[in-house]
């Protein structure tokens, strides 16, 4: 079975506050994008599984848009480290998203450890005088607890992983790492709603060169070797031009999508994203 996820970051931003959002008004946006891809996707119901990871803000508009019987699984864009607890913290977390509230609104999934969640817990960190390696198992240890807590909120967990350019010559240890720390102590039944994303950082945006299979497909071996074969998805952007070349790699058990045009008028837009998914 393979596993198509959908990572629309903020692309609810209309263009005119500099965002690419033309699908929809920004209070129509979540139901606009549900209604979308949720009939053209029905098609292949017995041939893979659907995610789409919202902002916060448009879970409940999307889960509202879900027709009876959709195809389509609802996630939010992280859980916090923490969580309410009954005789403990009973909601003291403002700013902040819990497993709980996730769970309360009728999310099924979460994405951890996006090579921009990484990057952004990275920089705080660096501002205190934090760096190096100390700072890396600071950011991992962080991603295991929100790992933990969507796990026992009974949340199914989207967890990214990826080395950066600097880190290509030592990319086995940089993954075992990250996949090591943000595992530790997880249960063979937990690990059931658990789903890897690989993202080679260092081949993600303009003028970068794309991954190719033999490397996909080295590291793919390698993640499955350490996680005893966890399904593994491609996250460094699947899109028309790599479908079929991801497609090929018997390692690879899906991907993630996130923008579908990447020149002219850039955004996510839905019929595109359907045509992914039928090339792939």
């Amino acid at each position: 079975m393979k596993q198509i996820f959908l990572n629309l970051k903020r692309f609810d931003v209309p263009v005119e506050e500099g965002g690419i959002n033309r699908l929809a008004e920004p209070g129509d946006w979540g139901s606009a994008v549900v209604s979308g891809i949720q009939d053209g996707i029905s098609r292949y119901q017995e041939e893979a599984e659907f995610a789409a990871f919202f902002p916060e803000a448009y879970l409940l508009d999307a889960i509202r848009a879900r027709k009876e019987g959709s195809k389509l699984q609802i996630g939010c864009q992280g859980v916090y480290r923490e969580d309410v607890e009954k005789g403990g913290n009973f909601g003291a977390f403002t700013t902040l998203f819990p497993a709980a509230s996730a769970k309360a609104l009728g999310a099924e999934y979460t994405i951890i450890g996006h090579c921009e969640e990484r990057k952004d817990k990275t920089a705080f960190l660096s501002g205190a005088g934090l760096t190096g390696e100390e700072a890396k198992n600071a950011v991992g240890q962080a991603l295991h607890q929100e790992i933990l807590c969507a796990l026992h909120r009974g949340l199914k967990v989207l967890y990214c992983i990826g080395e950066k350019s600097e880190e290509q010559d030592r990319w086995e240890a940089v993954l075992g790492a990250q996949l090591e720390i943000g595992l530790a102590g997880i249960g063979e039944e937990e690990k059931k709603r658990v789903v890897l994303a690989y993202e080679p950082v260092w081949s993600i945006g303009p003028g970068k060169t794309p991954a190719d299979a033999s490397y996909i497909t080295k590291v793919a071996r390698f993640v499955k070797g350490k996680t005893d074969g966890l399904p593994l998805v491609y996250g460094g952007g699947l899109k028309k031009e790599n479908a079929q070349m991801l497609a090929s790699i018997p390692e690879i058990d899906g991907g993630l999508i996130a923008l579908t045009r990447f020149s002219g008028e850039i955004g996510f837009y839905p019929e595109e994203y359907l045509e992914i998914v039928h090339l792939y």
